[in-house]
């Protein structure tokens, strides 16, 4: 597939949540900063690298914005792609400014406690809708599922390749006293 190598880390910029209208068209849930700037990375792929199409935002709808795509030319084909997230190689973006970061980023980092006391490896950074969820995976093999917030992850050091983790026990514990 010209454009998608394998060794490409894919950044997820959208997903597709519903058709919107008869000709095609679907509505997409943005991770870009500008809902609009979704098509501006050229094709997208799944989450597995498989090309998809190039976008053409039709225009912005509360959460994202309605697009269209070629080959997608009715409700049906619109609804087949519900869920479907899209994403691009991670060298096609910009470089992030400085205490900037793209969440995809962070996947594979330590993570450590303010003691430097090692928790595990972030496996994924999610999203359901209330607010941005860390995953780690435990030294033991279990998963946490932690609020991505500035309590909970005070620092991030990309250079260094680890996050620091409150966990949130620690931070019930201090409002406590």
């Amino acid at each position: 597939m010209p454009g998608f190598r394998p060794r490409d880390r894919l950044v997820r910029l959208a997903v597709i949540t519903a058709p919107h209208g008869v000709r095609g068209a679907f509505r997409l849930r943005c991770f870009t900063e500008k809902p609009e700037s979704v098509a501006a990375y050229g094709p997208v792929c799944d989450e597995r690298g498989r090309e998809l199409f190039a976008l053409e935002v039709l225009h912005r709808v509360p959460g994202g914005v309605v697009a269209r795509a070629p080959g997608v030319a009715d409700r049906d084909a619109a609804e087949r792609l519900r869920g479907t997230a899209l994403c691009v190689p991670r060298a096609r973006l910009p470089e992030p400014g400085p205490d900037e970061f793209y969440q995809e980023d962070l996947v594979g980092l330590e993570a450590v406690e303010p003691s430097g006391r090692r928790i595990g490896r972030v496996t994924a950074v999610l999203d359901h809708g209330a607010g941005e969820i860390l995953e780690i995976e435990t030294e033991e093999g279990t998963l946490l599922d932690l609020p991505f917030t500035r309590a909970v992850v005070p620092e991030i050091d990309l250079e260094a390749g680890r996050l620091v983790v409150v966990l949130p026990s620690v931070i019930e514990a201090e409002a406590a006293a």
